[in-house]
């Protein structure tokens, strides 16, 4: 991927100053906070579609599997941020490591993933108000609508605003989980766990009633456990001491996340009944309700902060695929008036354009299990170049400074990027169409490149002058 070459575009010297990020806005606590903003609806709906894939012990080897690749994919990726800690993120680690089409095509996947996962929460959203029977809702479209322009609003308005807001709103969702946790506790039998009736497959069992392929398909949503957290680093170029502050922040995150799906995967299913849960839009309230005979002012506590769950990954993912769709475009690999920011230093544009195509698909399909596919496509790709750009980096320069170290080195990431293959293919296991459909997009998106954007990109970008600055080394040596 390193042999593309490239052409840049003459810009004035304004460009940049149209295109800035308001520095020092987050420390490590609050990109803690983030990262599990980013992934903790995964806790509170959309990981249980797996129990009707794989049963509750093909989801749990794919929750042991996925947590074992992104644990081992975060540390690479806390070396990545210290070392180059730019808003592109992804798509500038795979940039210095894979070359240009390695870059966009990170930056791509990346993007694909960001953009539908809002679309998968919202529907996930209007699930839960409808569970509460709000405003009298039979249909989710306006809920979806109503979400993307107040939280994309919220993010236009001011990058600070924006974290601490979600900091709050991520506080109130975690100790929903808590409050789940604890009341379903007293009502866990284990038996619960494998009332699916085994449907006669190779390897059907108790455990795997799906058998072998049933876990392979479960993959798919153990990633949903963990979706996003790798978008941490995002948020470099807005944060006071990006080298020590971005790895703090992503590792404290991740291991939050391990606990929480943890508790949710073995004590909602355990209380409520794995076949009961596995079609359920709002699992979380709907097991207490289970659990306790009918309705409980708990389950209606946690049907509540249920959407300040969901709130919260649905506002700080637009947060990340404005940014990944920001560093592209400012630096020529998209249109480059998709990275102008306004007055508040937000990129309005990078905002409005993947929500307004988040929307029309959350409208169309109503289809959380179809989005998550999608979205997931995206990201197993994307974990894919991450982790090879870490060990092409470590390779090659060994003795680029670095604020972090990967423990265990490239091994570490070797073993993050073989569960990444593994993890691509189950998407086609589970929708082979929508899985083809979303390659066919990422396909064309890299034909823009080779054809067009490569020819057009900007120097002065950090990404790119990273890249130029490790080509000018590499001649003086």
């Amino acid at each position: 991927m390193s042999s593309s070459k490239v052409d840049y575009a003459k810009v004035d010297s304004s460009y940049l100053e149209h295109r800035q990020l308001k520095r020092g806005a987050a420390g490590w606590v609050l990109l803690a906070g983030l990262g599990v903003a980013y992934v903790i609806s995964g806790d509170f709906s959309g990981w249980n579609l797996g129990l009707a894939q794989g049963g509750w012990g093909g989801l749990l080897i794919a929750f042991v599997l996925m947590g074992i690749m992104y644990t081992c994919m975060v540390f690479g990726l806390a070396e990545l941020s210290s070392t180059l800690p730019t808003a592109g993120a992804g798509y500038g680690f795979a940039r210095r490591a894979l070359g240009p089409l390695g870059g966009f095509a990170t930056g791509m996947a990346v993007l694909i993933e960001y953009a539908v996962a809002p679309a998968a929460i919202a529907t996930f959203i209007g699930g839960y108000i409808e569970a509460l029977g709000l405003f009298g809702m039979t249909n989710s479209w306006p809920v979806y609508l109503v979400t993307y322009v107040v939280f994309i609003g919220i993010h236009i308005r001011g990058v600070g605003e924006a974290l601490k807001l979600m900091f709050a709103i991520t506080a109130v969702a975690v100790v929903a989980l808590i409050i789940t946790a604890a009341g379903l506790l007293p009502r866990f039998d284990a038996a619960n766990l494998f009332d699916i009736v085994p449907n006669g497959a190779a390897g059907a069992s108790a455990f795997l009633p799906m058998g072998v392929g049933g876990a392979v398909a479960a993959l798919v949503y153990g990633i949903w456990f963990f979706l996003a957290v790798e978008g941490v680093p995002l948020a470099a170029e807005e944060t006071a001491n990006p080298k020590k502050d971005l790895p703090r922040g992503i590792i404290v995150a991740m291991l939050v996340l391990l606990v929480s799906g943890a508790l949710m995967l073995v004590l909602v299913p355990g209380a409520a009944g794995a076949g009961a849960m596995s079609t359920s839009d709002n699992p979380l309230p709907e097991a207490l309700r289970i659990a306790y005979g009918g309705n409980t002012l708990v389950a209606d506590i946690v049907n509540y902060a249920g959407l300040a769950g969901l709130v919260a990954s649905f506002f700080s993912i637009v947060y990340a695929y404005s940014r990944q769709l920001f560093a592209l475009s400012r630096a020529g690999y998209l249109p480059r008036w998709m990275s102008l920011t306004t007055r508040w230093h937000t990129p309005y544009v990078a905002l409005l354009v993947p929500g307004t195509i988040g929307f029309i698909l959350a409208a169309l399909t109503r289809d959380g299990a179809l989005l998550i596919n999608i979205a997931v496509f995206g990201a197993t790709v994307s974990y894919v170049l991450l982790n090879l750009s870490h060990i092409v980096l470590r390779k090659k320069e060994p003795e680029l400074p670095r604020g972090y170290r990967t423990p265990g080195g490239i091994v570490t990431t070797s073993v993050a990027l073989v569960l990444a293959l593994v993890a691509v293919a189950a998407t086609f296991v589970v929708d082979i169409f929508a899985a083809s459909i979303t390659a066919l997009i990422f396909a064309a998106a890299l034909a823009y490149f080779w054809f067009y954007s490569r020819h057009h990109l900007v120097a002065s970008a950090p990404e790119e002058e990273f890249a130029q600055l490790a080509r000018a080394e590499a001649e003086i040596k």
